[in-house]
């Protein structure tokens, strides 16, 4: 009799704990006293203790790099961040509630640390959370917000365009101190940035590299806060701008440096010159939209454009003296003229005023200066003509270069010495410096 007692009051005492269990949302908000405004929950700090500090966990994840703005140093990416801390007063025992292990509350009814991001210079439209937060048995309570972030960047473009640049993106409570808010995160960098690595949906032209998180106590100023810093490193990927930039500067010297084999007597080698010169200054015009005026150190892609043009500014100098020494000379060698020429002209001369015999007198204000001439003197005169071509020919040929010439060549010539190794040393400078910022 005893044992059929126990078990009819263990029966009933299971039936009335099945009565008492409450297996609505309704029941866990009224337990928790969720269903009318609660200043208290959305105002203070959820702990029982105020000396405790509350532990807020920030996870940021990068969805994509959007822009990079050289000019006003900013960066514009889209970010997912998860916010946890704990809410001291909103703890339930799941076995009482049918197992309800997460409750979705508004995010206007509970208390939100106050922790922004001190780089944002984004509008506060792009900021897009969560209207609703995650309530969980232990007190936890998990919030998300995605943001098209744009946050202020010390850009450093020396090695434009083969740079990596490193962004921090640094959160801290605006109001509370070290003592009340403290920072940290639930996942380490390495799993942060491979999971931004699987989900980023854009990139431009940059690769992220890595994340890395430092968490930075201000315990030492007056100012007492903490602040969890992401170190975003990103790198250019600079395919565009080598083919736009640097290969047709290379081109350009390289084309100037072939046309020291133009001869002078063609007259279009300084014309040639200017017009790299000319394309070389568009490349610079083109450098100077991309890059800021603010850089204390010029990059090396400046430098590389500027010696491209300083190198090409020379050889038009040392084009226009060669070839005005080219032109002195000819101006020497008409003055000084051959035995054999002088002859010929005065043939041609006596010839022209030599009148035939039986003539008729020839007004001296003819139009016609052959007039009175026979086809003998014709014929003779266009002979003394013909011997004179050729006599000029010979001689043009067989004169020997004038001081001024020789002094031209002499200088074209060391010159070009001089103008090809300054290239060679130059160009392997530049090499070993874009390289070692690349696999460094």
């Amino acid at each position: 009799m005893s044992a059929l007692r126990t078990l009819a009051f263990l029966a009933l005492f299971a039936v009335s704990s099945s009565k008492t269990s409450d297996c609505s949302y309704v029941g866990l908000l009224t337990h928790l006293n969720l269903t009318t405004t609660n200043d208290l929950l959305a105002t203070m700090r959820p702990v029982k203790d105020w000396t405790t500090p509350t532990l807020v966990q920030l996870d940021m994840l990068l969805y994509g790099i959007l822009e990079v703005d050289e000019k006003t140093q900013t960066v514009t990416t889209h970010i997912w961040v998860e916010m946890r801390w704990t809410n001291e007063y909103l703890t339930w025992n799941p076995n009482d509630f049918c197992e309800i292990n997460m409750l979705t509350v508004p995010r206007s009814t509970l208390w939100l640390p106050d922790v922004e991001i001190l780089e944002d210079a984004s509008d506060t439209s792009s900021i897009h959370r969560s209207s609703v937060v995650n309530l969980y048995p232990n007190g936890s309570v998990t919030g998300t917000a995605r943001e098209r972030l744009t946050s202020t960047c010390q850009l450093n473009l020396i090695m434009f365009p083969f740079d990596t640049q490193e962004c921090n993106i640094t959160f801290s409570s605006l109001s509370s101190d070290g003592n009340a808010i403290q920072l940290g995160t639930v996942n380490t960098d390495e799993a942060l940035t491979y999971i931004s690595e699987q989900f980023m949906v854009t990139k431009g032209e940059w690769e992220l590299v890595k994340m890395e998180i430092v968490s930075f106590n201000c315990s030492k100023t007056t100012l007492n806060k903490q602040k969890l810093i992401y170190k975003v490193i990103i790198s250019r990927k600079p395919m565009l701008y080598v083919i736009n930039l640097i290969i047709p500067l290379l081109y350009f010297l390289i084309l100037d440096l072939a046309s020291f084999f133009i001869s002078e007597a063609r007259g279009e080698k300084l014309g040639f010159k200017v017009t790299l010169l000319l394309s070389i200054s568009v490349m610079l015009l083109i450098l100077k939209d991309i890059l800021p005026s603010t850089e204390k150190k010029l990059p090396w892609i400046a430098s590389y454009c500027l010696a491209i043009f300083t190198i090409v500014g020379l050889s038009v100098l040392e084009a226009m003296l060669v070839g005005y020494l080219y032109d002195l000379d000819g101006c020497c060698s008409m003055t000084a003229q051959s035995p054999a020429d002088a002859q010929v002209d005065i043939l041609v001369k006596d010839d022209n005023h030599k009148e035939p015999a039986g003539a008729i007198e020839i007004p001296e204000k003819s139009s016609l200066p052959l007039d009175g001439l026979n086809c003998c003197d014709l014929l003779k005169l266009m002979k003394v003509k013909a011997a004179r071509q050729e006599v000029e020919e010979q001689n043009k040929d067989q004169r020997k270069p004038g001081r001024y010439r020789r002094a031209a060549v002499i200088i074209d010539s060391v010159y070009f010495a001089l103008y090809f190794l300054t290239d060679l040393v130059f160009l392997l400078y530049m090499n070993a410096e874009w390289f070692s910022a690349i696999y460094t």
